[in-house]
């Protein structure tokens, strides 16, 4: 019975270092998004680059796209450097196109906004990481709720419904909310996987986060 309590102990002590690493990376790939974000923004000549410059957005959202897929299909085959550097870039990137919101909304709505989805996700990774229930049944529900709306968005570029944005965005908070409390856990059975598993995480919680804000604000926002 000790025994088994010793065993018990050291995992539970394994994965609080785990997703103590998780958080960490996160925090920190946040923080850069953040400081680049505002950096650009408070910079007429970088914002009218971008916004003034499709090539270059497209090329910036592409190249989000390709490091999200190497540092997830590579993660096994690149050293614990190279996928800190690979996410660290890959924050730094989406700070450059996300300080075209800075444009669309209020300074004080992004940062409510902010601080809304700061405690919905906080809320939803604790219960992920506490819950005893074994939410991998989410997993199917979730995955097929999230191309469901890749689709319809997809869809809805050319049918320019609001009303079906609108629809959109709340079955996209509604997926991410979700996805945050299924990811949690997941991290969390991975069990000591090393720095590369904690940048691997902290990529997939970081996602989780950026897609619930840029949706909430787009509910909670207040547009100049």
């Amino acid at each position: 019975m000790e025994r088994y309590q010793t065993q018990y102990r050291t995992i539970a002590v394994v994965n609080s270092g785990v997703m103590r690493g998780v958080y960490g990376w996160m925090s920190g790939g946040l923080l850069l998004t953040a400081l680049v974000s505002v950096i650009t923004a408070s910079s007429p000549a970088l914002l009218q680059a971008i916004l003034g410059n499709r090539i270059l957005f497209y090329a910036l959202l592409f190249g989000e796209l390709g490091l999200v897929v190497a540092i997830s299909g590579a993660i096994n085959r690149i050293s614990a450097a190279t996928a800190s550097m690979l996410f660290l870039l890959y924050a730094a990137l989406n700070g450059l196109t996300m300080s075209t919101i800075f444009v669309a909304y209020t300074h004080s709505s992004i940062a409510s906004t902010f601080l809304v989805s700061a405690g919905m996700f906080g809320a939803m990774s604790l219960y992920g990481y506490l819950t005893r229930s074994d939410l991998s049944s989410w997993g199917s529900f979730l995955f097929m709720g999230l191309v469901g709306v890749v689709i319809a968005s997809l869809v809805n570029i050319f049918l320019h419904s609001s009303m079906l944005n609108w629809v959109l965005s709340l079955c996209g908070i509604i997926v991410f909310t979700g996805l945050t409390a299924y990811d949690t856990q997941r991290i969390k059975q991975m069990g000591n996987t090393g720095g590369k598993g904690a940048i691997l995480g902290a990529l997939t919680l970081y996602l989780d986060f950026i897609n619930m804000f840029l949706l909430l604000l787009r509910f909670l926002g207040d547009r100049r």
